[in-house]
């Protein structure tokens, strides 16, 4: 018989929230760019052999994508329009991993969030596709929580 344990199963990509500001703003269908690098400053002294030490640089943090279906919400837009006016609205949000049970899992925090880019739909009458909005969000640092 075989022995009762716990499993330990990986989460399913689409549970997910996005909190701006602790507020929930939208189902999004797609979010990537939690990612982070760091660059790698070369070093070497005369003195040592032939060898580069590599010494950990700046680091960087990708820009999040979201996307969602376009609804009548011009939220995101407005946002977008800020920044495009020179009155950027800095907020800080997270992406939440829920499990199967809709409970939090894990949460991605960012800080200092801007709305990037923002795209609109694109048309085709011969698709039966929805109609999906793009917003990019350039921010200052990820922490998963």
């Amino acid at each position: 018989m075989p022995a009762t344990g716990s499993r330990n199963d990986p989460f399913a990509a689409f549970n997910f929230l996005v909190e701006i500001d602790g507020v929930t703003v939208a189902g999004f269908s797609e979010c990537t760019g939690l990612s982070t690098e760091s660059d790698v400053i070369e070093y070497r002294e005369g003195k040592e052999p032939i060898t580069v030490r590599k010494l950990p640089g700046l680091d960087k943090y990708t820009n999040i994508v979201l996307k969602r279906g376009y609804t009548s919400s011009k939220e995101l837009w407005n946002w977008r329009k800020q920044t495009i006016d020179g009155k950027t609205q800095r907020h800080s949000g997270s992406i939440v991993m829920q499990d199967e049970s809709k409970k939090e899992a894990l949460r991605w925090n960012f800080r200092e969030g801007w709305p990037k880019k923002w795209d609109g739909p694109a048309f085709n009458a011969k698709t039966n596709e929805v109609a999906i909005e793009v917003l990019e969000i350039a921010h200052e640092g990820l922490q998963l929580a």
